[in-house]
């Protein structure tokens, strides 16, 4: 017993001492930490160089885009054919995808020789077939690991050669168009090194070895880690060491010097760990050298040290490639799974369990999976073409479905026309009855001239808040213009109550508001800002016509809402105003850069409702006496459709959105251009969208479900230029939408589409509006400008240009400039007072 632990100690002993003589001898080929932190970074730069139009050229890791957007999501289903080339053979595959309940992939392969003749011969042959895609291995190990996970996002091969693909940012893809949604970019890594750039850690024997391969100075790196290179980079250090009589006994028989008597396969036997010494004194045997138990220790460690070189330099590259996944999600933590194959990492032992340890110190802040991958070169490219089919699939019928929000040019000369007609059945006495754009005279009759001057209250109500306003207007040299304002609420169960609960909010707030501002005493002029349909009968007096916007508040509609007001005024007792005006928004938006502006004639607000006003000569306005002058008439356009003319552009989803609103059947136009609903009308199709599984993975949640969830203010940030995908997918997140990158292009898409068609629609409204007022004026070509109002036209990113153009474009006689107003509901009320003070005090003098 003593003597076998005497025999165990002197082995270990013996062991220890020849490690130690291997490690100082092949010290440049065991890499420290350091060292591979610095390759990392090395490769990163290729990487980057790769990508970029101006360095590719000249890179040697060529980033090579494999127009792969997609990886499966599950839903993928058909019956394909794959081929595998690669060799002296190559196999014919169906493989038949199936994604009911448990995905499944049932394959069928065949094996071919591929004769001497055809592999040297012309290649060209006449075949009939849908070749949908042409697939590289690890490409296709990629996707054969992604449709059993799709968080799979990185394919690797450390095999007979060694490669790496993943999903990166199309944005950072110069060589490919476009800069939204994801491409693979096979990196063709094995060729890092080929510019010298691993020069300091490239040992003799590389040399030797890349001096005696079929490319010399090319695939650099791959001839320091592949299996194929693997048992001869061994075999050159074992000559060498023998020729200096380090090992057996300097004995270099023809069999040692024969290039490919020592494959990577032995080299995996003699790592084994139990059997290994036992394996490495049968090989060495059969080479002829008769090693010793110490030559079979020695050459096991050298093995050792060869292939953990390997998996050091694989996780080194492999770290570049997660360091980059993670920097383009902006994520401090990444979690991502690699699609994994290759006889090297499959089959030699250990190998992948010194890579992954290795990996972990060099990358700690990233939670990798690996999946072995099967047969990615066939079911991997049968993957790859199901995706194919499946986004072609998809795509067209998105396509077919938003070729419905997609307006030609003379569709929106149809929709101009049809305004004009409802504009003119407007204005008559005759029809002004059943008209749907009702034309309404504001009693408006001049814009400010300057002179204007005093104190003025104006009072703005037209959502869920309103405000209090002290305008103090003064005329001269300098005009000027001080205002002081204050917000108050209206909660929704006085909207939706009485209306005499309603005023009397408004009065209490007002009178909250004259304290605060220590004018409580004089009877003032007021202004009042109505933003609802009104009828006019006088600069003071409106009829209320039909609430919007969520008001249902009783025993308002048919009442004067000025005499509403004095009322509620007279049951507080405790102060008095003069209502001198019940303005509209829009005519305010238009009062205010009139006082800026003198060419300002008409005026649009596209916020959370859409109207339009204009300069309407007296002579065509029938329902007010006197034919001399002009008048503002407030268009309230929002109606137009409401009699069915916009019918055969409304698409299912404005159909949806108008159902379930508060005032179906109203106000369709503006359900199709206006903030309110433009963020509805996008749910609806994603909620479609969804439920055909093209997003979400098909999953509605309940966010989704929400009506107003989507607010119109997420279109303008999702739409905005500057906004990466990353960004597209917080917004989303905050909206408890979990997307995937190919989720935020579509939902990106969607949102462009609806924003587009209304700032188009709107244009052609506009642009209806500018001609009246053209040919009203009998001239050939109008200069005008459009006083603009409403967070929809201030925020979106693209709808004012969108507008501009279609104006341009649909009344090309026109000159139309457009100016944003400054508070047209608070100053704007304020000016049209002061005029029709103004025009009072003419009138009595």
């Amino acid at each position: 017993m003593i003597a076998a632990q005497l025999l165990a100690y002197y082995f270990t002993e013996l062991k220890d001492d020849q490690v130690k003589k291997i490690d100082k001898y092949l010290y440049a080929m065991r890499l420290s930490d350091e060292t591979l932190m610095d390759i990392m970074s090395r490769f990163k730069k290729e990487m980057k160089n790769g990508l970029s139009r101006d360095f590719n050229p000249t890179a040697t890791v060529k980033m090579l885009p494999t127009f792969v957007r997609s990886i499966p999501d599950g839903s993928e289903k058909g019956d394909f054919i794959a081929l595998d080339l690669g060799g002296s053979s190559f196999r014919i595959l169906r493989v038949q995808v199936n994604h009911e309940k448990n995905q499944n992939v049932h394959m069928e392969s065949e094996i071919y020789d591929t004769p001497e003749n055809i592999m040297h011969g012309s290649g060209s042959q006449d075949y009939d077939a849908n070749i949908v895609a042409v697939v590289n291995d690890t490409v296709g190990t990629m996707m054969t690991c992604g449709y059993d996970d799709q968080q799979c996002e990185v394919g690797l091969i450390i095999g007979t050669g060694t490669n790496a693909c993943y999903m990166e940012e199309l944005r950072h893809i110069d060589l490919v168009e476009g800069d939204e949604g994801r491409m693979c970019i096979n990196t063709e890594w094995g060729a890092f090194g080929d510019d010298g750039s691993l020069e300091d850690i490239r040992t003799e024997f590389d040399r030797e070895i890349d001096r005696g391969s079929l490319n010399p100075g090319k695939q650099l790196f791959e001839k320091m880690v592949s299996g194929m290179y693997m048992g001869e980079l061994v075999r050159l250090i074992l000559v060498k060491m023998a020729k200096e009589g380090l090992l057996f006994e300097g004995r270099i028989t023809p069999e040692l010097l024969t290039r490919g008597k020592f494959n990577t396969s032995d080299v995996s036997a003699i790592e084994k760990n139990k059997e290994g010494l036992h394996n490495a004194k049968e090989i060495l045997t059969r080479l002829g050298v008769e090693p010793s138990d110490d030559d079979c220790v020695s050459v096991q460690h050298v093995c050792t040290i060869v292939s953990f070189r390997s998996a050091n330099l694989v996780a080194a590259t492999l770290g570049a490639v997660l360091n980059r996944l993670r920097d383009n999600k902006g994520t401090p933590r990444l979690r991502t799974t690699v699609g994994v194959d290759g006889s090297l990492y499959k089959t030699h032992p250990q190998y992948s369990r010194r890579f992954h340890k290795t990996l972990r110190r060099l990358v700690p802040d990233s939670d990798v999976r690996f999946l072995l991958s099967e047969s990615g070169s066939g079911k991997g490219a049968a993957m790859v073409t199901a995706v194919a089919y499946r986004l072609a699939e998809q795509h067209r019928q998105i396509e077919e479905t938003l070729a419905h929000f997609r307006l030609t040019k003379e569709m929106l000369l149809e929709v101009k026309r049809r305004m004009r007609v409802e504009m003119e059945m407007g204005l008559r006495k005759q029809t002004h009855d059943k008209a749907v754009v009702k034309m309404l005279p504001s009693f408006v009759r001049s814009t400010p001239d300057g002179t204007e001057t005093g104190d003025f209250l104006a009072l703005d109500l037209g959502g869920t808040n309103f405000r209090v306003l002290l305008v103090k207007i003064r005329s001269g040299k300098k005009r000027t213009v001080e205002m002081h304002n204050k917000i108050y609420a209206i909660p929704i169960e006085i909207m939706q109550g009485t209306g005499e609960e309603l005023f009397d909010h408004i009065v209490s707030c007002i009178s909250d508001f004259l304290d605060y501002m220590g004018i409580k005493g004089p009877r003032m002029p007021l202004g009042f800002t109505f933003s609802f349909p009104c009828k006019q009968k006088s600069l003071d007096a409106g009829v209320l016509i039909t609430w919007t916007k969520g008001f249902k508040a009783t025993d308002c509609v048919g009442h004067d809402v000025a005499t509403l007001l004095r009322d509620a005024v007279k049951r507080r007792e405790e102060f008095d105003l003069d209502v001198v005006a019940v303005v509209n928004d829009t005519v305010g938006t238009m009062m205010t850069c009139a006082y800026e502006e003198p060419t300002c004639e008409v005026g649009l607000i596209v916020g959370t409702g859409s109207n339009a006003c204009y300069m309407e000569e007296m002579k065509n306005v029938e329902m007010v006496e006197g034919t001399e002058g002009r008048m503002c008439i407030n268009m309230e356009w929002g109606a137009f459709g409401d009699n069915g003319s916009l019918d055969d552009i409304r698409t299912n989803y404005d159909k949806l959105v108008d159902e379930f609103s508060l005032n179906a059947g109203k106000q369709r136009f503006e359900k199709m251009i206006s903030g309110m609903y433009l963020g509805e009308i996008v749910r609806n199709i994603l909620i479609d969208f969804t439920k055909k599984g093209f997003l979400f993975r098909g999953q509605i949640s309940e966010p989704l479900k929400t009506r107003g969830i989507f607010e119109t203010k997420f279109l303008s940030q999702i739409e905005s230029d500057r906004l990466a995908l990353l960004q597209v997918r917080a917004i989303l997140q905050q909206l408890g939408l979990n997307s995937t990158c190919d989720d935020s292009i579509l939902v990106k898409t969607v949102c462009g589409v609806v924003s587009r068609r209304a700032a188009q629609l709107c244009g052609a409204g506009m642009a209806a509006v500018v001609d009246k007022i053209r040919e009203n004026r009998g001239l050939d070509r109008l200069n005008v400008t459009v006083g603009v109002d409403g967070t929809l036209y201030k925020l979106h990113p693209h709808f004012s240009r969108i507008m501009y153009q279609t104006v341009k474009e649909l009344s090309p006689k026109c000159n139309v400039s457009f100016l944003l107003s400054e508070d047209g509901s608070g100053k704007g009320a304020a000016l049209i007072t002061a005029v029709g003070v103004r025009l009072r005090g003419e009138t009595s003098s």
